[in-house]
């Protein structure tokens, strides 16, 4: 699957939320995803009995085997309290039309798929959703020493490069640097 980017600009976000809005589960995932910076894994492994009724999310990271606890915003936590009515603490919180728990594969497809209708140029995946949140938490905090800690990484210049900013900053000085 390679290496993906960032949504970096927020109308095409808004785009591949309404084409994922189809779907209540394709969509609430994506958000969630962009909306917290989990991975993958992470988002598939939850059940409903982890957000339902939380102000928080407690989880062990699939990866990395650390704790992770989050508070759910405003526009996730309503979200969430609809998703999950009349469902069963134990189940899936994502499950596909069989009653199984949503696979990384159908997840995969599912965010490319939509970043293809929306016409984004760029590879997409479901690791867009992380990279997606911490583009824009960079964008408005400025603060890669928060971003590292919640993701987990080594050094700030890890985090930056990870995000697509070293980059972004790369491209930006040549576009700007006319001898």
């Amino acid at each position: 699957m390679g290496t993906v980017e960032p949504i970096r600009n927020l109308d095409d976000l808004k785009r591949v939320e309404s084409i994922l809005s189809k779907r209540k589960r394709d969509l609430l995932f994506f958000i969630l995803g962009t909306n917290c910076g989990l991975r993958i894994s992470d988002i598939l492994s939850l059940d409903v009995k982890d957000v339902r009724g939380k102000n928080y999310v407690m989880l062990t990271e699939i990866k990395t085997g650390k704790f992770k606890k989050f508070p759910l915003n405003s526009r996730l936590k309503p979200m969430l309290e609809e998703y999950t009515k009349g469902r069963y603490d134990n189940e899936p919180l994502f499950m596909t039309k069989f009653k199984n728990r949503l696979g990384r594969v159908t997840a995969y497809y599912t965010i490319r798929n939509a970043c293809e209708a929306a016409n984004l140029e760029e590879k997409f995946g479901t690791h867009t959703m992380r990279k997606t949140f911490g583009y824009h938490h960079y964008k408005k905090y400025k603060d890669v020493a928060m971003l590292q800690k919640i993701f987990n990484h080594s050094s700030p210049s890890v985090t930056l490069r990870y995000i697509g900013i070293e980059q972004e900053q790369i491209d930006e000085s040549y576009v700007n640097f006319i001898l």
